[in-house]
């Protein structure tokens, strides 16, 4: 098969070479056809550390990863597609163990896994080794992927028109894309052993911006796959429970002035406890002391994503409204005409 790789970007002159380096011998090897690099707007050196590799450059529209993907693929000449994220390097074999789970026609993507290229930062590294744990938890055959070590396959991705970059601009629409294939009866599959390593943040700070993003974007998600909520192959209902139990907490705290003081104590230290599971897991893993972190690290990212699904709650709510306004507009503003019609 023909592999087309596609790399989408904006402003990630800091991350872009080692990417690239990773990727360009499979030119040379065969195993790749052709790289594209998709420059989704970028403001720095991006396109010009770009240049400097046998790539190609597409122009993007600056609307987002989602529409940067589809945009590369769609100027694509592969019968498969590979797509990385611009601040991973992949690492030997990665593609060759993506293909070998292509076997079967039914199977439509395969994705892989995470390293780090942070083993000095303690953020980057609670979230590698989160990641890492829940990766090991995976089935082969699964029901989510996401796109930063992804392939999938060109006709499947024509069926499906792409990703949907309208409502998914900035988070959320690999997720959204992988649920929508699953539901059209075809398969995906899943190999740790395939993996790029990720420039994951090192400023915590960052982090849970990013954090709160996913949270508004994940409200939309399940909106349209309501039976996802329950959990995916990556994620479970105690993780989705945890925003909304922050923003319980929060609601909870003025009763901490009144005689029913142990209300918002109980339950902040069942947010607390909630974090246990997967802080135990890390310890086990590593062996290491400072993943016991993971519990404030945890805490404060379910808050974070609580205030970013509040908002995300309040923005289906809104348009449900709209398009119900707009429904029964539409009915008042046909009715004379049903009376000309009748008479």
């Amino acid at each position: 098969m023909r592999v087309s790789l596609v790399i989408p970007g904006r402003n990630c002159q800091a991350t872009l070479a080692a990417c690239l380096e990773a990727v360009a011998p499979l030119l040379d090897s065969g195993e790749l056809t052709e790289i594209l690099f998709v420059d989704d707007g970028s403001t720095d050196r991006t396109r010009a550390i770009a240049e400097q590799f046998p790539v190609r450059i597409i122009t993007g529209t600056g609307q987002g990863p989602g529409a940067a993907r589809n945009l590369g693929w769609r100027s694509a000449t592969g019968d498969v597609i590979w797509f990385i994220d611009s601040d991973c390097v992949a690492e030997p074999g990665a593609l060759r163990r993506l293909l070998n789970l292509l076997d079967d026609p039914a199977v439509a993507g395969a994705g892989g896994s995470y390293g780090n290229m942070y083993p000095e930062s303690l953020t980057a590294c609670l979230i590698h080794e989160e990641i890492a744990v829940r990766h090991e938890r995976m089935p082969r055959e699964v029901n989510y992927l996401s796109t930063f070590n992804v392939l999938y396959r060109r006709d499947v991705l024509e069926e499906l028109q792409g990703f949907d970059e309208a409502r998914f601009t900035v988070s959320s629409e690999d997720a959204e894309f992988a649920f929508r294939l699953v539901a059209a009866n075809y398969r995906l599959r899943f190999d740790p052993r395939s993996r790029v390593k990720h420039f994951h943040p090192t400023d915590y700070r960052r982090y849970l911006c990013t954090q709160q993003r996913h949270g508004f974007y994940r409200v939309r998600l399940y909106a349209d796959f309501p039976r996802r909520i329950s959990g995916d192959s990556y994620t479970n209902l105690v993780d989705h429970l945890q925003p909304p139990w922050a923003m319980l907490m929060l609601l909870l705290l003025p009763f901490a002035l009144t005689p029913y003081w142990a209300i918002p104590l109980v339950a902040t230290l069942l947010l607390v406890a909630l974090q246990l599971p997967m802080t135990g897991a890390l310890l086990r893993r590593t062996g290491q002391w400072k993943y016991a972190a993971y519990v404030p690290f945890g805490f404060f990212r379910a808050l974070r994503r609580g205030f970013g699904m509040t908002v995300g709650m309040l923005d289906v709510a809104w348009s449900k409204l709209c398009q119900a306004s707009h429904l029964c507009w539409n009915l008042i503003t046909l009715r004379p005409a049903w009376r000309r019609s009748s008479r």
